[in-house]
């Protein structure tokens, strides 16, 4: 039986809280559906560049993990972003500010 999600706007308010309690400056840039919208996270580096991570269902394991979708100039990162909520008004977008591009993304707890 499949893993019953979380309501994304309750996902988002706890990765800000456990974000806020690392220390890691984090916003919402774009909101986007409560219940069931997409997530993206923009590591901003502080340095003019940026990573993007994003979820995708991986059947071998049956889950959704994170991972890097791409890195590199920080306006080619909002550019990807651009297009992204052109043709998804549902997506979610936080930013990260963090020179070590620590996302807490891959720690226990943020399925």
């Amino acid at each position: 039986m499949p893993e019953p999600r979380l309501a994304t706007g309750i996902w988002v308010s706890a990765y800000l809280a456990r974000l806020g309690l690392a220390n890691i400056p984090a916003y919402v840039t774009a909101k986007g559906d409560d219940t069931a919208g997409t997530v993206l996270v923009k590591c901003a580096m502080l340095d003019g560049t940026a990573a993007l991570y994003g979820r995708e269902w991986d059947f071998d394991t049956d889950s959704r993990p994170w991972h890097e979708m791409v890195q590199g100039d920080e306006r080619q990162i909002d550019q990807a972003i651009a297009r992204q909520r052109g043709f998804d008004p549902d997506l979610w977008v936080i930013e990260i500010e963090s020179r070590d591009g620590r996302t807490l993304l891959d720690e226990p707890g943020l399925a």
